[in-house]
């Protein structure tokens, strides 16, 4: 029996390699994988978020969680299953001006603080965590985005959010001090060519991403992994072939760093006992059980800034042949 052909864009992380190269292999689909950037472009045609959303380009697509919720709210055609490949705490991405005054998060209420987009996973949760873990209002601070947004909105009525001029790079408008902080899903280029002008907004921004997966019990889910409704109305089995393949990969590449020397880092080994001590055996897990707190805390980020248009359950975000996981 023929196997169904489809696509599949992800980044290259270690729990996709096993994708990449051949390893897992999902059942009954010949999967053609493809690597493709997120929506804040390292290079040209990288905006993989922009790409589905937008052109429905690819079958099945890792994709921000943010713009899932907002497109699943209005009706759009993707469907998601509780793959969730991508994870960050919000407090190591908080960066300040070195020079701008702030020396702890309520210093931000009416600074100029910049963003990739106001709908940036990364975003959402890091105006959500300044709010619920610091008690800084959101509403209070004056955003900048450095480019447009993968799904169209309009900002809730006394919200400022501003677009930086063309030309100009959010990174270095931080170092100048045009903003006086950036919360964004990669460190800045400036701070990884070693600009002394830039600062974590947290001095211990670890101990702190410790403390808040401890009150709160996970670590926060950037994306998810969607399909076109298109595809999933004519085979509806794929979604837990897919999701099983994951599952595979993902314990695949649990297994690269029982070598010492996997990976450059010196210490990779130690790192993943220490984090096994800290955070448990598994802070990626997959379902909709495990990750409900998660999303239902996000979902509530997002319909208090104005993204999703409609309250939605975490069931319907997703395929009913996934909900039992």
């Amino acid at each position: 029996m023929a196997q169904l052909k489809l696509t599949i864009a992800l980044s290259q992380y270690d729990r996709h390699i096993p994708f990449f190269d051949g390893t897992v292999k999902p059942e009954g689909i010949d999967l053609k994988v493809l690597e493709v950037g997120q929506s804040t472009p390292l290079k040209h045609g990288s905006d993989r978020h922009g790409r589905m959303l937008r052109k429905g380009e690819f079958d099945i697509c890792e994709l921000s969680l943010s713009s899932y919720l907002m497109a699943k709210s209005r009706g759009k055609p993707f469907t998601a299953i509780p793959v969730f490949p991508r994870r960050l705490f919000s407090l190591s991405q908080m960066w300040i001006n070195a020079k701008a005054g702030i020396n702890s998060p309520k210093d931000l209420i009416g600074r100029k603080v910049g963003l990739s987009t106001f709908q940036t996973t990364l975003s959402v949760l890091a105006k959500g965590d300044l709010q619920s873990e610091y008690g800084v209002p959101w509403r209070e601070i004056k955003w900048v985005v450095a480019t447009e947004e993968t799904v169209p909105f309009k900002a809730l009525e006394g919200v400022t959010v501003e677009t930086i001029p063309r030309g100009k790079r959010i990174g270095a408008m931080l170092e100048q001090g045009e903003i006086d902080a950036l919360m964004i899903p990669h460190p800045p280029r400036e701070v990884l060519d070693g600009s002394d002008k830039i600062r974590r907004l947290f001095a211990d921004p670890r101990k702190e991403e410790l403390d808040y997966f401890r009150k709160n019990g996970f670590y926060p889910i950037m994306h998810v992994v969607a399909f076109k409704d298109a595809v999933l109305k004519r085979n509806s089995w794929i979604t837990r072939s897919i999701t099983e393949a994951f599952e595979k990969a993902k314990e695949v590449s649990k297994r690269y760093y029982d070598d010492p020397n996997w990976s450059s880092l010196a210490w990779a080994r130690h790192l993943v006992e220490e984090e096994s001590r800290l955070l448990g055996d598994d802070p990626w897990p997959y379902g909709v059980k495990r990750n409900q707190a998660n999303l239902e805390r996000f979902m509530g980020y997002s319909l208090d800034q104005g993204l999703m248009e409609k309250e939605l359950t975490v069931e319907e975000l997703f395929a009913e042949t996934t909900l039992e996981t």
